[in-house]
C-alpha cells in the first residue's frame, strides 16, 4: 500500500464513519516503532506505522485509523481528544475502534541486567546500565568495582 492509497482509505473510513471529511495528510511514518499512530495536534496529519500492515494485516490498520480520526475530528471541533475523555471514549465504540493496538511480533522486547561487585567489600548490585568501571566506585567502601556478568532476558 502506498502513501496516496492509504490517504484514500482514511477519507473513506471517514466520510462513511464520521460523515465528515478528512482535509489532511495520511501516510506511513517509518520512524514509528511502539505505536501503531499518532495524531499530529499542529498539523492535524496522521501517521501510520506500516509494520501493522504487513504484520496483522488490514483489519488492524482500519482500526488504528479509526482510532486516530477520533482524535482528529474531536480535536477539530474542540471537544476532548484524548485517551482518558468522556467525548473521546464514547465517539470511539460509536464507530468500533479500538484502545489499544495489538503488540508487534517483530519488536520483542528485552530486559538487559549488568550485575557488578566491589573488590574490596564484595557487595553486588544490579544495574540496567553499564558504567565506567575506572570512573566509578563503591558507594560503600570506595573500593573499585569489577563487572560479574551481563544478562539479557525477554519480556514475553
Amino acid at each position: 500500500m502506498t502513501n496516496a492509497e492509504l490517504q484514500q482509505l482514511v477519507e473513506n473510513i471517514s466520510t462513511q464513519l464520521f460523515h465528515k471529511p478528512f482535509l489532511h495528510k495520511a501516510y506511513f511514518n517509518p520512524r514509528l516503532r511502539t505505536t501503531g499512530g499518532r495524531y499530529m495536534l499542529r498539523s492535524h496529519d496522521i501517521d501510520i506505522n506500516r509494520k501493522y500492515l504487513d504484520e496483522h494485516g488490514m483489519e488492524e490498520l482500519i482500526g488504528i485509523i479509526k482510532h486516530e480520526l477520533c482524535h482528529y475530528h474531536l480535536h477539530i471541533e474542540g471537544k476532548g481528544y484524548k485517551h482518558g475523555d468522556q467525548d473521546f471514549k464514547r465517539l470511539l465504540q460509536k464507530v468500533g475502534g479500538p484502545r489499544h493496538c495489538a503488540s508487534l511480533p517483530s519488536e520483542k522486547q528485552r530486559k538487559r541486567v549488568v550485575l557488578y561487585s566491589c573488590s574490596k567489600c564484595g557487595w553486588k548490585f544490579e544495574r540496567k546500565r553499564k558504567i565506567n568501571t575506572s570512573k566509578y566506585v563503591c558507594g560503600r567502601c570506595s573500593g573499585k568495582l569489577r563487572l560479574e556478568k551481563e544478562m539479557v532476558f525477554e519480556k514475553r
